[in-house]
């Protein structure tokens, strides 16, 4: 059996040859990743020589030619092979410049022996190649030795699965030399059994290693993407850090200018009160001035007790009104530190300027399945009004926090259905503002 080359076992080796290079070949195509083509290449080009076994008459002189030709071209493509698969450019730069000229080398080779062929015939070429085998193995067991300094198991297997083929290899080409022509033959095996079997071998380890690099490469990819996710929430936190920062000394002026209004006015124990209320507030301030997100519960607690403040503060005062659904678990629903606290500061500082007679805001939070929608209604003077009102009196004093508050909110829930509209709802009879802020359940 091992001397038919047409038997089954030479065949198999032949197929997987041919469809291992058509494989990688194909992968090539797809990524443009130049190993998988140089080892496409390779493969290729031992299953064109080893067909010359089972070619007629007619084409066996087309070997003559092309016997050695094909062998060279496969080392090359073997050495380009492998100076990808181990990156020696990058580990073993002095001895990469080596390989490439090595790779030079064995392109030369292919060119020259078809020359040697024509000008003095295969007899001169079979010569040489033996002669060069034996350099060729002893560098390329010195570039194995040197290959050792790359860290990893796919240089091991390399290794093992290069220096199977070659031993294997020599045993086919100088084991007649050194026994005699007959003496495998007389045992039943062809001397071209050892190369068939070498390259079995060595693609073996080669499968063993591309699936090592591509479960390598499998594991990177969901590393970086991991940490690609983990560095865009820090920027979308460090976002909402900055917009917080930026928040806060505005809402803290505001609030004490509050106090110095009230204060003004001398009476010493409301102002008491006042200040006794103020400093919860700072506390509640300080204490979420660190934290990015906090329940929905503890916020609206913050804002009834900024808006106390606001009421004690105004002439008259209004009222303030906050309905919820109650089918809304406000500890589970997480937002951002007073994102609803500017609009309603907007309400009062602008919706009710000038208002003398009976001043409402509502704080609406409804429940639609797996959103939160808030609505904020003034019975202000209402946008239009309150932008002249502005305009007229060159006022500088802007809606704070508004684009802040919206910017936060967005951020929290990023790529995710949130939306801010601000409306005049103001009619013939009526005036008023319009605040729907409508945003995720879950972050």
């Amino acid at each position: 059996m091992l001397l038919d080359f047409s038997s089954e076992i030479y065949s198999w080796i032949r197929g997987a040859l041919l469809i291992l290079s058509v494989y990688h070949l194909a992968i090539y195509f797809q990524n443009k990743k130049k190993l998988y083509l140089f080892y496409s290449l390779y493969l290729l080009s031992f299953f064109i020589y080893f067909l010359k076994e089972i070619s007629t008459s007619s084409y066996l002189p087309i070997y003559d030619y092309i016997n050695f030709s094909l062998q060279f071209l496969g080392f090359a493509a073997y050495v380009s092979f492998a100076r990808k698969l181990l990156n020696t450019k990058k580990y073993i730069p002095e001895w990469d410049k080596l390989l490439v000229l090595e790779i030079k080398a064995f392109l030369i080779a292919s060119i020259s022996f078809i020359f040697i062929q024509i000008i003095y015939g295969y007899s001169y070429q079979e010569k040489l190649f033996l002669m060069l085998i034996p350099i060729i193995t002893i560098f390329s067991i010195l570039t194995y030795f040197v290959l050792t300094k790359i860290k990893g198991k796919h240089v091991t297997y390399f290794i093992i699965g290069s220096l199977s083929f070659i031993i294997l290899a020599n045993i086919s080409f100088l084991g007649p030399e050194a026994l005699g022509e007959n003496y495998f033959l007389e045992r039943g095996v062809d001397p071209m059994f050892f190369t068939y079997l070498g390259i079995i071998l060595e693609t073996t380890m080669f499968a063993i290693i591309i699936g090592y690099r591509a479960k390598k490469n499998e594991v990177r990819t969901k590393e970086i993407e991991y940490q690609l996710v983990s560095k865009t929430k820090e920027m979308g936190d460090l976002k909402m850090t900055v917009l917080q920062t930026q928040m806060d000394p505005h809402f803290l002026y505001n609030s004490l200018n509050s106090i110095n209004n009230f204060v003004l006015k001398n009476d010493v124990e409301t102002a008491s009160d006042y200040i006794t209320k103020f400093s919860r507030l700072i506390r509640e301030i300080l204490k979420n001035s660190s934290r990015l997100t906090i329940p929905l519960e503890e916020d609206l607690g913050v804002l009834g007790l900024y808006v106390k403040l606001e009421q004690m503060r105004m002439t008259g005062g209004f009222d303030y009104i906050v309905t919820i659904d109650d089918t809304i678990n406000l500890k589970e629903i997480q937002v951002p530190p007073l994102f609803m606290q500017p609009y309603i500061e907007n309400a009062i500082w602008h919706g009710f300027v000038n208002k003398k007679n009976y001043k409402k805001i509502s704080l609406t939070i409804y429940d639609e399945e797996d959103n939160i929608r808030c609505e904020i209604i003034d019975n202000g003077i209402g946008i239009d009004k309150t932008k002249a009102h502005a305009k007229k009196n060159e006022s500088t004093r802007k809606p704070f926090g508004i684009k802040a508050s919206e910017d936060r909110i967005k951020l929290l829930h990023e790529n995710q259905n949130v939306y801010v509209i601000i409306e005049d709802i103001s009619d013939d009879k009526t005036t008023g503002t319009m605040v729907t802020i409508k945003f995720p359940k879950k972050i």
